[in-house]
């Protein structure tokens, strides 16, 4: 099972600069065809980002996603779309009050027995804003991956932050001051519990 729960793995960037977290939740099923059957509501809410707030049980961040031109949709997340978060505290000016994330990269994969879901997202520059800048307390070389696989009757859910740097690049002082407050804090530690609230979700029965 050790070996097997390195399933996708490959999909995780390697950490090569700044900081990492790393935040796991499982779940046991009694038989196979049980956890198949929950694993496809898990891969739903994965993708179905705009619920992510209500799955971490509190009101600490929001979640909406947007397409490639930065309008907001309510569907399933593909690669290419943005995730706009607001976050608690003073938001971004470059973001117009929010943090931004690009998805790089949603992949699945299958073998016997196995099957893993990958969304993976990147600190971006406002697709609704001319500046290039990153709108993000991050600074692009972060990636956060999210993971949800099951190995036979157990499924994870996973988190993995990789390259964490705080975004003090910008051409704006006010953004990169915030930005090295809030990147502090995240890379504390402070983020943790949000993603362990939205794993838990992820294989809540709710």
């Amino acid at each position: 099972m050790e070996k097997n729960k390195d399933f996708g793995k490959e999909h995780v960037p390697s950490q090569e600069i700044g900081e990492q977290m790393d935040a796991e939740e499982q779940r046991w099923f009694t038989d196979e065809a049980a956890a198949i059957e929950f694993f496809e509501l898990v891969k739903y809410r994965l993708l179905d980002v705009n619920q992510w707030a209500s799955l971490t049980g509190s009101a600490l961040s929001t979640f909406q996603l947007n397409n490639t031109f930065g309008n907001p949709v309510d569907r399933l997340a593909e690669e290419g779309d943005y995730i706009k978060i607001d976050i608690p505290g003073p938001g971004s000016s470059v973001g117009k009050g929010y943090d931004w994330v690009l998805i790089e990269k949603v992949m699945q994969a299958k073998e016997e027995g196995m099957e893993v879901l990958t969304l993976r997202a990147r600190p971006a520059a406002n697709p609704l804003s001319k500046s290039n800048d990153t709108a993000h307390f991050l600074t692009e070389q972060a990636t956060s991956t999210f993971q949800v696989k099951r190995i036979g009757k157990h499924l994870y859910a996973e988190e993995h932050g990789r390259n964490e740097q705080a975004n003090t690049y910008t051409a704006d002082t006010l953004d990169n001051i915030r930005n090295m407050a809030v990147g502090w804090m995240a890379m504390l530690g402070l983020s943790y519990p949000q993603w362990k609230s939205l794993l838990k979700g992820l294989l809540a029965d709710r």
